[in-house]
């Protein structure tokens, strides 16, 4: 395929410009703050990560509308985010300016409290090689591996919410990354049921294109491996990846590779608000995207605070379909971090996923959700029902470790509070879900 048609001008690149707990002091002046919660949000950014840049602060939040405008509360500390006795120990410890290795000490402890690394990504899904567990690598379900590069572990700017929130805290033990590139060849060489390679993160697109090859050109020489997805925010949080950037026709080339190999190459785009597509340079990324024949797959959490309206939704899911991408997973916020503050009830969950899904086109309605990435695989809650008398959730997993349960219709009995999969019960008095599907 030729690259001309969509080669960018030669315009010099818009300048990248990171934000870190250090300049939150400065940005919050724009925030009308009493100084007792400026300190919380500094005491939240102790503990969780924070990172923002120019083009977030400057072309995506509302000012006039922070601290409630969405997108500030996508990307900067809220006091929530901590539970309210970690959140005044960190406080006090700031107010007494404390010493440094006392605040790193108790924000350690913290986060090893808020489960860093749910859904058995530290034991269970980590693959082992000729002896050698390698820890770079994620292999949950038999058809897909995931490989986090290790110079691509941070992101142009960190939700609030992540999940993954673990790998940018400067803490050693929790990062998952890899950059042994000739074993996870030699894993997958050795895989062949492995049909599906995931480059997440943090975020690949952080690296210059010269190292995202290094990662990639190596899997077009396995012939099982027939799709490649690359998982990023980029095109909401730093568009100009794919437009201005010093090695952006760079990137288009090495994509429009991939896709003449005959592979599918699926750019696996988080949107989290539509306020994240408004900028025109957003729509410019994903033109320049499609047009290297790759595909644009769009997902996100649902979020308390955030995006929690079927209207926020339903213009999400349109929007990205005009655009050309395609609608894939609205998920459920996960059991770490913040999810206390961030998680939304399941049950209203699927209220807001049905009331959205119902104002959509046929064409937008490849969405699936909500969705649980849970110990046992991809949970679905496809409604709720009263069965036999008795008020329950339906569910299925989308995605199994044992593929002999994938979308088998299982019964959760009704609990309006649960937020997760480990909140919920088997309905009708059952000790189990399904044969073989455990909660842990």
């Amino acid at each position: 395929m030729s690259s001309t048609h969509h080669l960018a001008p030669s315009q010099g690149g818009t300048r990248f410009r990171a934000f870190t707990p250090r300049d939150l002091d400065g940005l919050l002046q724009r925030v009308s703050l009493t100084a007792d919660q400026h300190l919380a949000l500094r005491a939240v950014s102790a503990v969780l990560p924070f990172r923002t840049n120019s083009y977030v602060v400057d072309e995506l939040i509302d000012w006039t509308a922070a601290p409630d405008d969405p997108v500030f509360r996508l990307t900067f500390p809220q006091e929530g985010m901590l539970p309210g006795p970690e959140l005044r120990r960190m406080k006090d410890l700031l107010a007494r300016q404390a010493p440094k290795s006392e605040i790193l000490r108790a924000a350690h402890e913290i986060r090893m409290k808020l489960n860093p690394h749910p859904s058995g990504q530290l034991d269970a899904n980590v693959p082992v090689h000729e002896g050698q567990r390698l820890t770079g690598l994620q292999h949950k379900y038999p058809e897909t591996v995931l490989i986090f590069p290790r110079q691509g572990q941070t992101c142009h700017a960190y939700c609030t919410y992540c999940f993954r929130w673990p790998q940018f805290v400067g803490e050693a033990e929790l990062r998952i990354a890899t950059d042994d590139i000739g074993t996870t060849s030699s894993y997958l060489r050795a895989h062949p049921e492995v049909t599906s390679a995931l480059i997440t993160g943090g975020d690949p697109l952080v690296m210059s294109t010269d190292v995202l090859r290094r990662y990639v050109e190596p899997l077009l020489e396995i012939d099982t491996v027939r799709s490649i997805r690359i998982g990023t925010k980029s095109l909401a949080f730093w568009p100009y990846r794919f437009t201005r950037d010093r090695d952006a026709d760079d990137l288009l080339r090495l994509f429009e590779k991939v896709v003449a190999s005959g592979r599918h190459l699926a750019l696996m785009a988080h949107f989290t608000h539509p306020q994240e597509l408004r900028p025109p340079v957003v729509r410019q990324a994903m033109r320049r995207v499609r047009d290297t024949g790759a595909v644009i797959r769009c997902q996100g959490p649902l979020v308390a605070g955030i995006n929690d309206s079927a209207e926020a939704w339903a213009e999400l899911w349109d929007e990205t379909t005009t655009l050309g991408a395609v609608p894939y997973y609205q998920f459920v916020e996960r059991d770490t971090g913040p999810q206390g503050y961030f998680g939304v009830p399941l049950a209203r969950g699927h209220e807001i996923f049905r009331d959205a899904y119902a104002r959509v086109s046929g064409l937008a309605r490849t969405v699936r959700g909500p969705v649980m990435s849970a110990m046992p695989g991809k949970v679905c809650v496809d409604g709720v029902a009263e069965i036999a008398g008795e008020k329950v959730f339906v569910l299925h997993l989308i995605q199994a470790r044992d593929p002999s349960l994938v979308d088998r219709p299982f019964f959760a009995a009704y609990d309006e509070g649960a937020t997760w999969f480990t909140d919920l019960k088997p309905a009708f008095g059952a000790e189990r879900f399904l044969p073989g599907l455990e909660v842990g």
